[in-house]
């Protein structure tokens, strides 16, 4: 059994009920062992949309890094995600934050994910359900951490 950290995301449609949904299915591909509140964020990359709903997921998994991959990205169909532009709006996204134990660089998959520690839509989630990303989430820029509001 191995250890990943998910992200989850969503701007299309009603974005809260679209991660509340997907945390749910990460129980096709493991036990969620513990998942974050729901935050409201600023859209990254791509700014001119919606704002995004994030969280994240503790997964204790069976799947290797690539099984799981592949697993969430058929999951992200599943759950209403259309192809798109790289950073636009999306029903869903999940992203592997990291696998315990697993650093990879092949085409497709990075882990950990090389963009984690400055993506505060990512870090503070993820801070909140593993103190070993505290630190990190600290270090952000203030005004970085203070673009991920928790949800009421």
């Amino acid at each position: 059994m191995a250890r990943a950290g998910i992200g989850l995301g969503s701007n299309v449609g009603d974005p809260d009920a679209n991660v509340r949904a997907a945390i749910e299915a990460l129980s096709e591909v493991g036990t969620v062992t513990s998942r974050s509140r729901l935050y409201r964020t600023k859209p990254w990359g791509r700014t001119d949309q919606p704002d995004f709903c994030n969280a994240a997921a503790i997964v204790e998994t069976q799947l290797s890094p690539r099984e799981l991959l592949e697993r969430l990205k058929a999951l992200e169909q599943r759950l209403g995600r259309t192809p798109s532009e790289r950073w636009g709006p999306r029903a869903i996204d999940f992203d592997i934050l990291f696998y315990e134990g697993v650093a990879l660089d092949e085409p497709g998959l990075q882990l950990p994910h090389p963009r984690l520690l400055e993506r505060a839509f990512a870090l503070v989630p993820l801070a909140e359900i593993d103190e070993g990303f505290a630190a990190a989430a600290q270090a952000l820029p203030p005004a970085e951490r203070a673009s991920v509001e928790a949800n009421p």
